[in-house]
C-alpha cells in the first residue's frame, strides 16, 4: 500500500499516513456517530462492520454477544445434538453432500436442444427480452418469468453463445445445458435472495462489465471463461443464511471450514463438484494445465465475494487506479497475471453489488428480497434465543436507512474506484446509483419509524443536543502524533457529512423531552450560512486564528459556524455522492499536503511562524439535502 512519505524537516517525525489510514479512519468516525444517532442507525452500522470489515476491531462497533446463560449451554452442546442451522431442505456436509443426481442429460440430444437452451411457450417475449442482453440494466425479472423460471440457465447458454465459447473450448451442446440446469437446480429456489435468480444476475452483469472498452481485448478467452463459470457458481446451494449464522450454529459447513469464508468455498466445492456428475464436464476437452489455471482463477473470484473482504479489494483497485497504465487508445495495460486477476475479482465483487446500479425498478425488487432473507435469518435467531444479527429484525430494521447506508459507505466508494478504472465507461452506471441513493433518501422521512426504545441519557447515551454539538465541533481528545496530520484534512468534512447522512427524526426525544427544535435551529443555522462559505473560507486563509496547520496541532475555533470551517470544491473537482466523501477528493488532498509547508509545530524546535493554511479537500463537502 503506498504511502505518502513526508516527515518533519525539523524533528524527522512522520507527517503523514498512507490514505488507506485514513479511510479507515473516517469510516470509523462515521460508523461510530452513525450508531450513536438512532436505533436504526446502530443497526447499520453494526451491519456494515459485521459484513463487510475482515477484521471487526477496524470499526468500534459494539458488537452482539450471545447471554452468559447461551453461551455456556452452546459449550456444552454437541454439534450434532444442536437444532439445524438452516431449513428442512437443507443438510449441513460434512461431504459435498448437497450434490444431487438429476438425470437431465438421459432426454437431451443436440436436435432437441431448444433455442436459449430451456423448454418454453414464450420463446418469443424471451427472444425480445435477450436482445438485452450485452446491456446493463437488463430485466432479469422478465427473463425467468420467460424461461419458465429456469433464468441462471437461459442467460448463461445465451452468454456463452454469445461470445463462442462452446467452440473455442469444444465444450459439447449436450453436455453444457446438462450441467446448467444440474447447476441451477441446485440454487435454493426457497430462498429470498440468493437463488439462480440472483447467479444469472451477477452473470449477466459480468458479462457487460468484461465488454467495458476499456478492457477490450485485456483478457484471454481462458480467463473470460473463467470470470462467467465463477460468477454462474457463486452462490450455488445458498442456505439464505450469512456466514456468521453458520459460525454462531456451529454448522458442520463451518467446521469443515474452520470458519473462513464457510460459504464461498462451499459454493466451489458443489459448483466445481457437479462437473463430475454424469455429461455435466464442460472442460473435458480443457488440457491439464489448462483446467489446473482456470480452477485457480475461478477459486480466486469466488471466495473474492466473501464480503468480509470487500475493504482489501477495495484498497487493492485503489491502488490499481493511482498506478494504472493505458494504451494510446485509452485500454488498460494489464501486462501480467496478477493485475488482471486483480481486476476479474473485483469485475465479480462489482456485479455481487450491482443491485442499486439497476434501474430503480429492479432495484426495488432486490431491496425487497435480500430484506425478506435477512428477516427470515432473524426469525431463525429469535426462535433459537440468539441475539438478532444487524438489519434482521424486522420490528426494528429501517429498508430506507439501510440502503441508503449500504450505498455511502460499501456501494459507492467501490462503483466509484471502479469507475475511475475504466473512465469514461462506467459514468452512467454511476449516475444511476446516485439517482437511486437519493430516491432511498428521501423515502426514509415518509417512512413510519421502528418503534421507539427508551434510551435514557447518561455517560453511554448522550443527548441529541451533545451529538449535534459534536457535530459542530472538532474532537479535542484526537490522538497526537504522527496519525494527527492526516486525520486533520479530514476532520471537518466527514464531521459534516454526518449531519446530512440521516435525519435525526428518531433521536428527538431523550427522557420525555422533545429536541426537535433545537435540532431543526442547528440545522438551519449551518445551511443559512453555507452561502457565506466562501467568503469565510478566505478568512481563514488570512486569519492565523482560524487556520488549520499540517500536522493538526490547532484545533479550529468553536465558534466558528460549520459552513465556515469546509472549502468549497472548485469546479474540476468531483463532488461526489451526497453525504459520502469522494475517494476522487482523496488524491487531490495527497496533491494539497504536497504542496503545504513541512512543518511540526509539536516539534520544541519549531519556530514561532504559523504554518501556512492547509486546504481541506473540497470533493469532501457535503452538498446538502438531496431532496
Amino acid at each position: 500500500m503506498p504511502l505518502v512519505d513526508f516527515f518533519c524537516e525539523t524533528c524527522s517525525k512522520p507527517w503523514l499516513v498512507g490514505w488507506w489510514d485514513q479511510f479507515k479512519r473516517m469510516l470509523n468516525r462515521e460508523l461510530t456517530h452513525l450508531s450513536e444517532m438512532s436505533r436504526s442507525g446502530n443497526q447499520v452500522s453494526e451491519y456494515i462492520s459485521t459484513t463487510f470489515l475482515d477484521k471487526q476491531n477496524e470499526v468500534e462497533i459494539p458488537l452482539p454477544t450471545m447471554k452468559d446463560g447461551e453461551k455456556q449451554q452452546a459449550s456444552w452442546q454437541r454439534p450434532s445434538q444442536q437444532p439445524p442451522p438452516i431449513g428442512p431442505q437443507f443438510q449441513p456436509m460434512s461431504q459435498i453432500t448437497g450434490v444431487k443426481k438429476l438425470t437431465h442429460s438421459s432426454s437431451l440430444t443436440d436436435c432437441s436442444i431448444p433455442r436459449f437452451g430451456v423448454k418454453t411457450d414464450q420463446e418469443d417475449l424471451l427472444a425480445q427480452e435477450l436482445e438485452n442482453l450485452n446491456k446493463w440494466g437488463l430485466n432479469i425479472f422478465r427473463v425467468s418469468d420467460y424461461a419458465g423460471g429456469r433464468s441462471l440457465s437461459c442467460i448463461m447458454y445465451a452468454i456463452f453463445q454469445e461470445r463462442d465459447l462452446l467452440k473455442k473450448f469444444r465444450i459439447p451442446v449436450d453436455t453444457m445445458v446438462t450441467y446448467m440446469l444440474t447447476l441451477e437446480d441446485h440454487y435454493h429456489q426457497d430462498v429470498a435472495y440468493h437463488n439462480s435468480l440472483h447467479a444469472a444476475d451477477v452473470l449477466q452483469s459480468t458479462h457487460v462489465l468484461l465488454a467495458t472498452p476499456a478492457l477490450d481485448a485485456v483478457f484471454t478467452d481462458q480467463e473470460i471463461l473463467a470470470a462467467l463459470f465463477a460468477a454462474a457458481i457463486h452462490d450455488v446451494d445458498h442456505p439464505g443464511v450469512s456466514n456468521q449464522f453458520l459460525i454462531n450454529t456451529n454448522s458442520e459447513l463451518a467446521l469443515m471450514y474452520n470458519d473462513e469464508s464457510v460459504l464461498e468455498n462451499h459454493h466451489l466445492a458443489v459448483g466445481f463438484k457437479l462437473l463430475q456428475e454424469d455429461n455435466c464436464d464442460i472442460f473435458q476437452n480443457l488440457s491439464k494445465r489448462q483446467r489446473q489455471s482456470l480452477r485457480k482463477m475461478v477459486i480466486d473470484m469466488v471466495l473474492a465475494t466473501d464480503m468480509s473482504k470487500h475493504m482489501t479489494l477495495l484498497a487493492d483497485l485503489k491502488t490499481m487506479v493511482e498506478t494504472k497504465k493505458v494504451t494510446s487508445s485509452g485500454v488498460l495495460l494489464l501486462d501480467n497475471y496478477s493485475d488482471r486477476i486483480q481486476v476479474l475479482r473485483n469485475m465479480v465483487h462489482c456485479a455481487d453489488l450491482s443491485n442499486p446500479t439497476k434501474p430503480l425498478e429492479l432495484y426495488r425488487q432486490w431491496t425487497d428480497r435480500i430484506m425478506a432473507e435477512f428477516f427470515q435469518q432473524g426469525d431463525r435467531e429469535r426462535e433459537r434465543g440468539m441475539e438478532i444479527s444487524p438489519m434482521c429484525d424486522k420490528h426494528t430494521a429501517s429498508v430506507e436507512k439501510s440502503q441508503v447506508g449500504f450505498i455511502d459507505y460499501i456501494v459507492h466508494p467501490l462503483w466509484e474506484t471502479w469507475a475511475d478504472l475504466v473512465h469514461p465507461d462506467a459514468q452512467e452506471i454511476l449516475d444511476t446509483l446516485e439517482d437511486n441513493r437519493d430516491w432511498y433518501y428521501s423515502a426514509i422521512q415518509q417512512s413510519p419509524s421502528p418503534p421507539p426504545e427508551e434510551e435514557p441519557g447518561g455517560p453511554g447515551h448522550p443527548s441529541p443536543h451533545d451529538k449535534f454539538q459534536f457535530e459542530l465541533t472538532l474532537e479535542e481528545d484526537e490522538e497526537e502524533g504522527a496519525a494527527s496530520s492526516a486525520l486533520g484534512a479530514f476532520e471537518v468534512q466527514e464531521l459534516s457529512t454526518a449531519q446530512y447522512a440521516f435525519p435525526p427524526e428518531e433521536v428527538l426525544e431523550v427522557d420525555g423531552q422533545d429536541t426537535s427544535a433545537e435540532v431543526e435551529e442547528v440545522e438551519e443555522m449551518s445551511l443559512t450560512q453555507q452561502a457565506d462559505s466562501v467568503a469565510l473560507g478566505q478568512e481563514e486563509s488570512t486569519s492565523p486564528d482560524a487556520s488549520m496547520d499540517p500536522v493538526g496541532c490547532r484545533n479550529p475555533p468553536e465558534s466558528l459556524p460549520l459552513s465556515a470551517l469546509r472549502t468549497p470544491p472548485t469546479p474540476e473537482e468531483a463532488p461526489g455522492l451526497l453525504g459520502l466523501p469522494s475517494m476522487v477528493a482523496e488524491v487531490g488532498a495527497q496533491k494539497e499536503h504536497q504542496a503545504a509547508k513541512r512543518a511540526c509545530c509539536a516539534c520544541t524546535r519549531a519556530t514561532s511562524e504559523d504554518p501556512p493554511t492547509l486546504p481541506s479537500p473540497g470533493g469532501w463537502e457535503s452538498a446538502g439535502d438531496p431532496i
